[in-house]
Order: structure tokens, then sequence, then C-alpha cells
């Protein structure tokens, strides 16, 4: 068994499709049509239910899948770990996070970061709070910003920085747009834009309605902040999301209002793995990070 199969093996079985895995990997369909070939014949076992030019996992395929996927994480750990040692501030730092955290909260502290360490690299990754814990959980990335901050997954560990509050933004021209607070109970009538189901922020919100006795009428969906601010911008409703996201960059039209009742909030922070130990640069930007923040505190 080869490492240029496990790598074929695993770039055909994420895509379905053995043209488009050669075309991302470079190389000859035949070429990879052959290693699969002989890796099955070693294996003693068919890996792929072929259909045309499409292929789906067997069931051993996808067990042998999801323990090739670690296998490769610990070589290219050991890789970098064998690198990062001899000089880990040149180390590259795999870091996922989501739209509410994009604006301001991550440039900040990587912009500190790399003043301390200018040479260190960033490879980011923007997506969803449940997919990020996933890829954290398997390697893909090497630790994630998230808000709220899970603390119990079994297979990653999460420390809090800080506890935000979640706001109220609503257009300029709402009814309710002078006042100096709300509660959330006086928006049970509006319309809501939110992120769409499956979404955390979503459960945040629809939580705390529910203590109220209602259910928020969403009519409009977005899947990044700027979206959803875009949409309460051009009057098309009212939306709750955390005040660091309108911090660098408020949406026009809008004004914003503390809601008092119930207190809406999110906890933020990092994610790293529970059961693989950091590699050297990752650790350090782990313990900036805890350093940081708590100095953030302070002001």
């Amino acid at each position: 068994m080869e490492l240029r199969q496990i790598q074929y093996f695993i770039e055909v079985a994420k895509r379905e499709h053995v043209t488009d895995a050669a075309v991302h990997l470079h190389v000859a369909q035949s070429a990879i049509s052959r290693q699969i070939f002989n890796l099955e014949s070693e294996l003693g076992v068919d890996l792929f239910i072929r259909e045309g030019r499409n292929v789906k996992l067997t069931p051993i395929g996808r067990m042998f899948l999801e323990q090739m996927e670690e296998a490769v994480t610990i070589l290219d750990n050991a890789r970098r770990q064998v690198s990062e040692y001899l000089d880990p501030e040149h180390g590259t730092i795999r870091i996922g996070f989501p739209s509410s955290l994009a604006t301001h909260t991550m440039p900040t502290a990587i912009s500190a970061f790399r003043e301390r360490y200018p040479h260190v690299k960033f490879q980011l990754k923007q997506g969803a709070y449940y997919p990020l814990i996933e890829l954290v959980a398997r390697g893909e990335i090497d630790m994630a910003l998230l808000g709220p901050v899970p603390m119990n997954e079994k297979k990653v560990k999460g420390s809090i920085f800080f506890t935000e509050e979640l706001v109220a933004i609503l257009p300029k021209d709402h009814p309710l747009a002078g006042e100096a607070s709300l509660t959330l109970n006086q928006l049970r009538d509006d319309s809501f834009i939110l992120f769409p189901e499956g979404f955390i922020l979503r459960e945040v919100i629809v939580d705390a309605c529910a203590k109220l006795g209602f259910q928020p009428n969403v009519s409009f969906e977005g899947e990044d902040i700027d979206a959803i601010k875009g949409l309460v911008s051009a009057g098309l409703g009212v939306t709750i999301i955390p005040e660091v996201t309108i911090l660098d960059n408020p949406p026009r039209s809008t004004v914003k209002i503390p809601v008092i009742e119930p207190n809406v909030t999110r906890t933020v922070g990092v994610i790293i793995p529970r059961h693989r130990q950091l590699l050297p640069t990752q650790n350090l930007f782990y313990l900036f990070l805890m350093d940081f923040f708590a100095r953030q505190e302070l002001y």
C-alpha cells in the first residue's frame, strides 16, 4: 500500500467521480483508475461501486476512508511537527471561523499575532458552526473560533474568551426605532431575518423567543451576516445579531437597540482537538489567543 494510492483513493471518495479527481490532482484518469485497482487487489475487497462515470463507496470503503483520512492527517502532522520543531515561528496555522466573527474578532486577533510573529502563515476557512466543529475533530483544520463555544463535545475542547451581547437591528423607519432598549416580546409581530435552519445563531434567537411563548415569523434568510444586515437595510424585517458584527460595518438606514428582556448573549472562544496535541506553531497561536483576549477584557 503506497501513500500515493491512499491520496488517490481519498480524492475519488470525496468527489465520487474519477475524472473530477484526476483533474483536481493534475494526473491522468487512467493512472488513478490503475492505482485504485491495485489498492483493491492488495486489500482483496471492492472499495467502490461503479455507476457509469460515477463511483460510490462500499460499506467497507467508507470504513477504510475514515481510517485513511486519520492516517494521512497523522502523516501530515508529523511532517509539520518536525518543521515547526525546528522553527515554530515559520509554521502554518489552519483556522476556521463563522461569518459572525469574520469582520472584527478574527482579523483583530490575527493582526495582533502577526505583529509579534510575522512569518507565521494562516490558512483560513470560513464555514458554518457544526461543520467547523467536525473539521477540527477530523484534523482538517487545527482550530476554530466559534460563538457560542461548545463545551460538551467529545472530540473537541472549547475555551471561552468572552461573552457578548446580541442586539436588535431595525430599519430606521421602524415604529420602535426611537426606543432606548427593547424587550424581545415587542418584536413578536415583526418579520425576522435570520440565518437558515441548522445555523447556531438562528437556534439562539428561536430559543430566546420560545422562552417568551412565540415563534419568530422568519420572512427572509441569509447565510452570512452581511446578507442579513443588507436585508434589514432594505426594510424587509428585523434581526438579532452579535453587537461585534456591526462595530466596523454598521448597516445603513438601520438602528441598533439593546435587547434587555431576555438578555440574549453568546460566548465566543476557540475549539481545539481534545485528543490530539497541538503542533508547536498551533500552540503558539492558541496561547497567544488566550492571553490576548484575557487582556482585552481589562478595557
